[in-house]
């Protein structure tokens, strides 16, 4: 066994600590603008809630 690999299960690091999981309800509707403007701008769903977050926080 490579054990280097079997160290680096699950998902990758976001930083210097353990990121944590949010659980967030969305109606149908905003659940498909989210969606629709990710794939415009290609990224996934968690990637532009992230960013959305992020610009929301520095203001």
């Amino acid at each position: 066994y490579a054990v280097k690999q079997l160290q680096k299960r699950g998902r990758p690091a976001r930083g210097s600590s353990p990121a944590r999981v949010v659980p967030v309800r969305f109606t149908g509707e905003e659940l498909a603008a989210l969606t629709a403007r990710a794939e415009r701008e290609h990224l996934n769903r968690s990637e532009a809630i992230r960013q959305a977050v992020q610009e929301w926080a520095r203001r």
